[in-house]
């Protein structure tokens, strides 16, 4: 596709991107908003071409901007020069990125995952925060895990806040969904260890047993893991409290328990 300019605030183009802060527009389309030119280069490096990549004219030359583009273009897809005010209404940033872009949103089914191809995956249920989850993401990524498991009700990996919270990992990571029967129908399968984390287990997190593949199970941050699931773990284990903090922010502890799990 041709290669266009869009000056006005009200151009439906420029809607139809603003409208992806919605959970049910990006529901609808099957699409999300991802901002910065950073972000847009590792989504390209791993094989997703912008479905609409909306650039100011000071981005125009940039190499990684012109190789973003021609990704685009190759894809069908549609590059567009806009003005900061456009860029600053999409993103609803007063300060927006010089670079947006809106892609496919990419779920893997449930059987579709190979656990022995990771030594560690990650299970979420009834997440809330998109920043926990994005960067979570980001954890399981630099871990080098296999995926993201999404239990239940659970906040929107491509919502914007998740996505920047990612930093690109959204576009490295396996990201699957399920409802709680499920998974917990799935986890029979699984053939290494489960471990969750509970406030009132026993067990040292650093004592237990993790048998690659090992699933990292993470209850939501306010309630914790229900006690259907935490049966279906081989084993919970507890993060000692030092301090006067009764408990660790979701993103970390999930982050220390699979650092522990690769150790």
């Amino acid at each position: 596709m041709n290669d266009r300019t869009i000056t006005s605030l009200a151009n439906p183009t420029v809607k139809a991107a603003r409208a992806l802060h919605l959970r049910k527009e990006r529901e609808e389309t099957g699409l999300f908003l991802a901002e910065g030119l950073k972000i847009v280069t590792e989504a390209v490096e791993l094989g997703h071409a912008p479905k609409m990549l909306l650039h100011s004219a000071d981005a125009a030359a940039h190499p990684l901007l012109r190789r973003a583009a021609e990704a685009a273009r190759r894809g069908g897809g549609q590059v567009i020069e806009v003005s900061r005010d456009i860029l600053a209404k999409i993103s609803k940033r007063d300060n927006p990125q010089t670079v947006l872009a809106v892609f496919e949103q990419v779920f893997a089914p449930l059987a579709a995952l190979e656990p022995a191809s990771a030594r560690c995956w990650v299970a979420l249920q009834a997440v809330r925060d998109p920043g926990n989850l994005g960067t979570i993401i980001r954890t399981a990524d630099a871990a080098g895990c296999g995926g993201v498991i999404l239990v239940g009700d659970c906040c929107d990996p491509y919502s914007v806040e998740a996505v920047r919270a990612t930093m690109g990992s959204v576009f490295a990571v396996a990201i699957a969904k399920a409802g709680v029967d499920e998974f917990i129908a799935w986890r029979r399968t699984w053939p290494g260890s489960v471990v969750g984390t509970l406030l009132t287990a026993t067990t040292d997190f650093r004592a237990a047993d993790y048998r690659d593949p090992t699933l990292i199970l993470m209850g939501n941050e306010q309630a914790g893991l229900p006690p259907e699931l935490a049966a279906v773990c081989d084993v919970n284990v507890k993060i000692p409290m030092r301090g006067r903090a009764d408990s660790l922010n979701l993103a970390v502890a999930t982050g220390v328990m699979i650092y522990a799990a690769t150790a």
